[in-house]
């Protein structure tokens, strides 16, 4: 009877430190990249990366023709983020930066690499800032990474004022500002808030080329107008008139809370402060609890 054979393994540092000087080296090289809006030239070995990735494995499926063959062209992934997911499939391990570790987050998503992804979300996690959280954000709506969502939306609340200022906040989608709209979290007061959706929807208005009331007609039924004093409801009704940014609707709404009389309640979530809210007279009137 034969005896059962035992798996030894030798040292991993040598063997790692081998496949780490094949990456992006043209010896005995196979495949042809060219990555990213600069165009760069990237090598790689076929074999290896159809069998640590299946996305890789549909992409070069097909055997190479005669001659030498053309390169595959992903211009959508940065170079520098391209080379990380090449470091990971050869070595399994990668050296991830803050400059770059969403673009590498979504590549990994986008190739299927399950491994990889929960490597760089970690590290997100780590290093998560200010200037990072918009834009960490709106990577977890886009690609429905609710961890990542959960966490940016924590910091976000308990930074918000210095959040509202930064590039990141301007250049969200609809669809990443909406739930911090509608958080009562939000260490910010309203007019703050307003100021700051306005300020977003300028941006979005250059980008797209459409109206500013267009581009905020998605997020803006989300802003609070009642929280305002009566002279600063009456200063963005004039404002808005300038450059309309608020449904006209929206604005008698919230002067029909300020006609409520003492003892009656304002319902609903419009009517609700939020953590940050500055106090205001008529404030007793309406539903102040937070949730």
């Amino acid at each position: 009877m034969e005896t059962p054979g035992l798996v030894v393994h030798g040292e991993a540092e040598p063997f790692s430190t081998a496949l780490r000087s094949l990456i992006n080296n043209p010896q005995y090289s196979d495949v042809r990249f060219v990555v990213g809006q600069e165009q760069r030239e990237v090598f790689a070995h076929r074999c290896l990366l159809a069998c640590r990735c299946n996305f890789f494995q549909r992409l070069l499926g097909m055997e190479p023709g005669s001659g030498v063959p053309s390169p595959v062209v992903l211009s959508t992934v940065p170079a520098e983020a391209f080379l990380a997911v090449l470091e990971f499939l050869y070595t399994n391990s990668v050296k991830l930066h803050y400059h770059s570790v969403l673009e590498v987050l979504t590549a990994a998503v986008e190739y299927g690499l399950e491994e990889l992804r929960e490597l760089c979300l970690e590290f997100v996690v780590k290093v998560l800032d200010v200037e990072l959280v918009c834009e960490a954000l709106q990577v977890g709506v886009t690609f429905g990474l609710g961890p990542l969502q959960e966490r940016c939306m924590t910091f976000i609340e308990a930074h918000s004022q210095e959040v509202l200022r930064t590039r990141g906040f301007l250049e969200l989608s609809a669809a990443a500002l909406l739930p911090l709209l509608r958080s009562d979290k939000l260490c910010v007061d309203e007019a703050e808030l307003i100021r700051a959706a306005r300020s977003w929807a300028r941006v979005g208005a250059a980008v797209l080329e459409r109206p500013v009331a267009e581009v905020a007609a998605p997020v803006v039924r989300e802003l609070r107008l009642a929280l305002l004093a009566p002279a600063e409801l009456s200063a963005l009704e004039e404002q808005n008139r300038r450059e309309p940014l608020i449904p006209v609707e929206q604005i008698v709404e919230a002067w029909k809370c300020h006609a409520l009389q003492r003892g009656h309640a304002a319902r609903g979530a419009l009517c609700r402060r939020r953590k940050g809210t500055v106090p205001r007279e008529h404030h007793r009137f309406l539903d102040l609890p937070f949730k």
